[in-house]
């Protein structure tokens, strides 16, 4: 790694700029090279990657540097987690702090406590030792420190997946068929893949494994009514309108007129024809009402505290604490029985978040059940052996970086008896 005292100096500028994480750390990023538009792809990569790792290891850096400041975060990321050698910091770094990196290095991590070794603040520690044994902390913790692989899912419309594959080979790109997903290649690298023919004819779009499991799980058939609850910027409403093969009528529901008009060049590309975006104003609108029990399936992708992709978000350890889970508790309460009014007899809802912890999932479908004993809880294994994929969590969907490399996506699926 050749560093220069510029590059060094830009990304102590954007470290002090991200750590109040007063916005979405990607956000802020994203703001600061816009600020800062003569910065190379070089500079850029190197300042973005410095940061997010950072973030990983901010327990530990924290704890080991005497004074917390930007510039001796830096410092001690690169001497410790990037083996930069001290010879290479000489031209920028102070006398001072040259004879103080050498210490870092030697700090034992094992010597630590949990949260520090699992890189996990306090509050969420506590929280997963009502469940989980400590060696199961450590283990989960120190998965969510590695950085995500990139997931791209076929659009099985336009392209076959062994054909995409091979495309990408010739060009040069590392990449191999997912484990699980029958529509899902897996890169090794991190290459530019949204300037890629394949990208830009709608042929592919960038999507964890973990999320694509869930449309298999809603398994919507051609001519139905489906809803995606939760759309955001749409990648789950076009696998389940890949899956209907354009056919019958897809509804994608969100609060959000962003996030919405993200998902309109994203359709647009992706041929289908299906996909009817509607803007609500919450869970209750009249646009919902009017649609009860006309539903054949809904997914609710609930908003929660997305620590299941601390890979990707690290920021999101410090910028979700103990009582904003219970605010969440409340909303996904309130938009899954909102949700489940849509569904007609016989209708299956697929209720998920990306978080592991059991009061955004389990007791949040423990709650709902005992107020709603007209739905019945499927088993998710069994539904998604019954498309030949085989992931085995039992009665939910469970799903862990450690265990099965996708982000921590929990399901659980539901069904509204028949009379």
């Amino acid at each position: 790694m050749h560093l220069t005292p510029s590059q060094l100096d830009k990304a102590v500028i954007a470290i002090r700029t991200l750590l109040p994480l007063e916005y979405p750390a990607d956000a802020i990023l994203r703001r600061f090279f816009q600020e800062n538009p003569k910065l190379g792809a070089y500079d850029r990569t190197f300042i973005a990657e410095t940061a997010f790792g950072i973030l990983r290891h901010r327990l530990f850096l924290e704890h080991i540097v005497d004074s917390v400041t930007p510039r001796s975060l830096l410092l001690a990321y690169l001497v410790r987690f990037q083996g930069v050698n001290l010879r290479e910091l000489k031209a920028w770094a102070r006398e001072s702090e040259i004879k103080w990196l050498p210490s870092i290095k030697a700090v034992k991590i094992v010597s630590q406590p949990l949260s520090i070794q699992a890189e996990l603040p306090d509050w969420l520690v506590e929280k997963l030792q009502h469940f989980m044994p400590d060696a199961e902390i450590l283990n989960l913790g120190l998965s969510l420190q590695k950085t995500a692989p990139l997931d791209l899912r076929v659009n099985t419309l336009l392209a076959k997946r062994e054909q995409v594959l091979e495309a990408l080979l010739q060009d040069d790109i590392r990449a191999e068929l997912m484990p699980f997903s029958p529509c899902g290649i897996r890169l090794l690298d991190k290459p530019a893949i949204n300037r890629h023919p394949l990208f830009l004819s709608g042929k592919i779009e960038v999507q964890d494994e973990g999320s694509q499991l869930l449309g298999y799980l809603l398994a919507p058939k051609r001519g139905e009514m489906v809803a995606d609850f939760c759309a955001g910027a749409g990648g789950k409403t076009l696998l389940l309108g890949t899956l209907m093969h354009s056919k019958g009528r897809l509804y994608a529901f969100d609060v959000s007129e962003k996030r919405l008009n993200n998902l309109k060049p994203r359709l647009k590309r992706s041929g289908l024809s299906n996909i009817h975006i509607q803007r609500i104003v919450n869970e209750n609108d009249l646009k919902i009402k009017r649609l009860s029990g006309k539903f054949d399936r809904v997914l609710v992708d609930a908003p929660c505290s997305g620590l299941g992709t601390l890979r990707r978000n690290p920021d999101l350890k410090w910028r979700q604490s103990a009582q904003s889970i219970v605010e969440l508790k409340a909303k996904q309460a309130s938009i899954l029985s909102a949700a489940a009014g849509l569904l007609k007899p016989g209708g299956r809802l697929v209720y998920a978040t990306c978080s592991f912890l059991p009061e955004e999932n389990q007791e949040i479908i423990a709650d709902f059940r005992t107020k709603n004993p007209e739905f019945d809880l499927l088993n998710c294994s069994e539904l998604l052996a019954e498309q030949r994929i085989t992931v085995n969590t039992g009665e939910f969907l469970q799903l862990s970086p450690l265990t099965h490399q996708t982000d921590g996506f929990f399901a659980a699926t539901l069904a509204r008896k028949k009379p």
